[in-house]
């Protein structure tokens, strides 16, 4: 009898352990993939109104503006410590990728290069939408609508920001499939979290992928929103 229960005591422990290595594992990768991610946010940010003519300086404001404003716009609305006040190394790589497309925008602008970045990019609005909604799940904050409006704005929050200051159409109002796959994967994932809590690591990489794969859908046959969806100009 002893010996069953140190048996399952034993499992237990391991079964602890190994999640808890997951866990580990998983943050750490979420680190880096979101470290990849803000730079790809600021080079694509900046690309984006280079055309305009924009000094070095507007270069820095706007490249940073879209890499970490939409973070901040969800920490501010949390009423939690801003994410980048923690660990600064968000912003001064957003920074140091701006100043890089600044000075090496020909490399960037080459088609190839591009397109990567843009992969890129949805990839990381991909994990910015889960991140937010996540946390605002975490912290019982408006459950559950909030944390899928959360996780939008995590998302796109920056850009939007971003075209406002630069006099650019913005993503809400242009007909690329990007903000459509965003808010499908944060009700995919509050969804998930609402009746299968026991699963939320797994829900949230399937909810990552399932946004990356729209997006990179979108990205490769260039689609966008039917026109049945989209109201007539006048």
């Amino acid at each position: 009898m002893s010996l069953a229960l140190s048996i399952l005591m034993t499992s237990d422990s391991v079964f602890k352990l190994r999640k808890c290595f997951r866990l580990i594992a998983m943050e750490e990768i979420n680190f880096w993939i979101g470290i990849i991610a803000t730079m790809a946010f600021a080079v694509t940010g900046v690309l984006a109104i280079a055309d305009r003519g924009v000094d070095l300086f507007g270069v820095l404001v706007l490249g940073l503006i879209i890499a970490i404003g939409g973070g901040t716009i969800r920490d501010i609305i949390l009423e939690c410590p801003i994410f980048w006040s923690e660990n600064q190394i968000y912003v001064w790589l957003a920074l140091g990728a701006s100043i890089l497309t600044f000075f090496a925008e020909s490399f960037f602008t080459q088609p190839q290069i591009y397109r990567w970045m843009l992969y890129m990019d949805g990839f990381g609005a991909a994990l910015f939408a889960i991140q937010g909604a996540d946390k605002a799940w975490n912290m019982n904050f408006g459950l559950p609508v909030a944390p899928v409006i959360l996780g939008v704005v995590t998302a796109i929050g920056g850009g939007l920001l971003r075209d406002v200051l630069a006099g650019r159409k913005t993503l809400i109002m242009s007909h690329e499939l990007y903000a459509i796959p965003v808010s499908l994967g944060c009700i995919a994932y509050v969804l998930i979290l609402n009746f299968l809590p026991q699963y939320p690591l797994e829900g949230s990489v399937i909810c990552m992928l399932g946004i990356f794969g729209l997006r990179a859908a979108a990205i490769h046959w260039d689609l966008r929103v039917p026109k049945m969806f989209i109201t007539k100009t006048r």
